[in-house]
């Protein structure tokens, strides 16, 4: 019998009533392992009424009982580190290390929501008049959701909730139908630790989850992750009917490469940040711009290293890169590589004949590298989100930052040089929201904010770090003042003298 994912209300699985459910794969096999509940409007509401009706406690919950929950879940979490990362790998097929990886990077997010007691600290500027006080204060929103995307089914969920319920709001989460479990179980931990009923819900579905939510008149805000089309949808839906928004869109994440770079560490750093996740990442370098002569030979190194990476199951432990999601998704990716050669580009490797003994039904594609690609070619302009890296070729430095900021895209960007001159000038330059030198994949720490620019971002706050707790909170200012208390009536003594 099929196992079924249900939802995660008021503190307690429930069974999805719609009658609707969605196959879950195990991307390595191609087999249909698990059925996930599809959540109908009326599932969706009574996720928000269970949150709204624990937001009367929590909300009003001191930071000592909050802290105290996320500092016994990050525990529970470090304890379940494999089980997590066993579930993602058999949902969405990583390998194991990159989904314990993924478990460390969300872990950061309930490490910093631990410390929320700093983040919440207001201001207090005392005689600004004549006994007159101003304070600022920062206040929960109510009821908030979370729509996370299928390449990340634990990261980007920490990534939300844990700051929210520790600014003290409570928590709607939909996640990515293709890869359910890890929500789960994220849930059933957060109870373990002792998360009142209500303050975490998870409710499993499609696009009907997800217009119930953007519409929904408690939900006072919506963070979202997620390709471009749907995140300019979610900003405009959720906006229009007075929500607070953040949506992280998709990306195009250049490499440029200067000739004084040391070209052994950029190619290592363009395999690793190109087709680790197999290249399911919104944060993956998918194009190189190599500057002036070092073209061939940085292909060529890339190519080598390329070419001894291990295909296979996420839960063999040889294997460096897994399957794709689906096989809809694996098909759509090899597509941009079997039309490259028509739109002018090179193709030095070719990964879309790959299959993998004993596991001929899983969703595997190798690795594809293109090189001398121009800007108007499909494989350059779309974000493919698999395991295809471009390589283009520009005379100068100038003519590698105009490339680069005429792309829709701002997400994350790198530069490999050895000049410390040249990197200032990229870092101001460039027009990305995030921006690593000689580091790849310049995703910050928790106490930073994650975010692009342009296309890669709809809304004005990033996400996690103070971003984050300024997202999960509305700010007050409080004016105040008090009669000195030797002003008091006649007939009242406070122990002051008289001034008069």
């Amino acid at each position: 019998m099929t196992k079924t994912v249900n939802h995660w209300i008021g503190g307690k699985t429930v069974e999805g009533t719609s009658g609707q459910y969605g196959p879950v794969t195990d991307p390595a096999t191609g087999a249909v392992t698990t059925q996930v509940a599809l959540a109908s409007a009326e599932e969706v509401d009574a996720a928000v009424a269970a949150a709204k009706a624990a937001y009367a406690t929590w909300g009003t919950s001191s930071l000592a009982q909050r802290t105290t929950v996320l500092f016994r879940y990050r525990a529970l979490l470090d304890a379940h580190r494999d089980e997590i990362a066993a579930l993602i790998t058999a949902e969405h097929g990583k390998v194991h290390s990159d989904a314990l990886g993924e478990v460390a990077r969300g872990l950061e997010i309930v490490e910093l929501a631990c410390g929320i007691t700093t983040q919440l600290k207001g201001e207090l500027s005392t005689q600004v008049s004549n006994r007159v006080d101003v304070s600022s204060i920062r206040q929960s929103l109510g009821v908030v959701a979370g729509i996370t995307p299928f390449n990340f089914p634990a990261m980007v969920p920490m990534w939300m909730f844990p700051l929210a319920v520790a600014c003290g709001n409570t928590f709607v989460l939909k996640p990515s139908e293709k890869d359910p479990s890890a929500a789960n179980l994220l849930a059933e931990l957060a109870a373990e630790a002792g998360l009142p009923d209500g303050v975490l819900n998870v409710v499993h579905g499609d696009k009907v989850a997800v217009d119930a939510l953007l519409a929904h008149p408690d939900v006072a805000a919506v963070s979202f992750v997620g390709s471009t089309p749907i995140a300019r949808y979610i900003h405009a839906t959720a906006s229009a009917n007075g929500k607070r928004v953040q949506a992280l869109g998709g990306a195009k994440n250049h490499m440029l490469v200067l000739p004084d770079a040391d070209l052994d560490a950029a190619a290592d750093a363009a395999v690793s940040a190109a087709y680790g996740s197999a290249g399911e990442r919104c944060m993956a370098i998918s194009a190189v711009v190599a500057v002036g002569a070092i073209g061939d030979e940085l292909v060529a190194k890339i190519r080598e290293r390329a070419e001894k990476i291990k295909i296979g199951p996420g839960n063999d432990p040889t294997s460096e890169m897994g399957p794709l999601i689906t096989a809809a998704h694996r098909d759509k990716v090899a597509s941009y590589v079997t039309g490259a050669a028509a739109q002018g580009a090179e193709v030095v490797l070719d990964g879309t004949g790959l299959t993998v003994e004993g596991f001929e039904d899983g969703h595997w594609i190798g690795l594809s590298l293109l090189d001398k690609v121009s800007t108007d070619s499909d494989a350059y302009k779309d974000e493919i989100f698999g395991p295809v890296l471009c390589v283009l070729r520009v005379d100068t430095y100038e003519d590698g930052v105009a490339l680069m900021n005429a792309s829709p895209f701002g997400n994350g960007t790198a530069i490999f040089t050895r000049d410390g001159g040249a990197a200032r000038r990229f870092q101001l330059e460039v027009e990305a929201g995030m921006v690593g030198v000689n580091v790849p994949i310049p995703v910050p720490v928790g106490y930073h904010s994650f975010g692009g620019w342009k296309d890669s971002l709809f809304g004005d706050h990033h996400i996690y770090g103070n971003d984050g707790v300024h997202f999960y909170t509305r700010g007050k200012v409080v004016t105040t003042r008090w009669p000195d208390p030797a002003d008091a009536p006649a007939g009242v003594d406070l122990g002051f003298p008289r001034n008069h």
